[in-house]
């Protein structure tokens, strides 16, 4: 099954279905059309960020990161935000490494912790966070203007379950 974008969205429950049949399966084909059409709309939306990121110059991890650094009192241990970010350690290190280059965030020794580090937002990506917010929100809140409040609130659950589904695509 492939997806496109347009007015028409595809594949079509007759395509799922045809494919279902075709395989000799029994898998619900509403089922099958529901996350194929998921994965291509989260791809989508995962494209569409970064272009949205890009005109701040960072990338949806390195905002992720500078917002997570941000809510957590301006500093964090790398270990600490990979876990929370749902990355591995490495890709926090190269975040970390860009985001030290631009001087938005900096390393300084855990008091904690003598042997670790803790990633600390610097006032310049502090300055980033605040002149891009405005923007930032708006266009969020315009991405999901098209749902009520009730259906946001549906949206919310409905997604979080999907999200929990999500282990299916990679249990053993």
């Amino acid at each position: 099954m492939t997806t496109r974008g347009g007015a028409e969205e595809t594949p079509t429950l007759d395509q799922a279905r045809r494919q279902v049949e075709h395989y000799g399966l029994e898998a619900d084909p509403q089922a099958v059309l529901v996350a194929v059409r998921l994965i291509s709309a989260g791809a989508r939306v995962g494209r569409a960020a970064e272009a949205h990121f890009a005109r701040f110059g960072l990338s949806t991890g390195r905002y992720r990161l500078l917002a997570d650094l941000e809510d957590h009192d301006g500093e964090k241990s790398p270990s600490s935000l990979a876990a929370d970010l749902g990355v591995t350690r490495a890709t926090i290190t190269g975040l970390l490494d860009g985001l030290e280059r631009e001087g938005l965030i900096a390393r300084r020794p855990s008091t904690e912790d003598g042997r670790g580090t803790v990633a600390v937002l610097t006032a310049r990506g502090a300055q980033r966070l605040r002149d891009m917010a405005a923007e930032h929100f708006g266009r969020l809140e315009a991405m999901v203007s098209g749902l009520s409040l009730d259906e946001r609130m549906v949206f919310l659950e409905l997604l979080s379950r999907v999200v929990r589904g999500s282990e299916a695509l990679v249990a053993d």
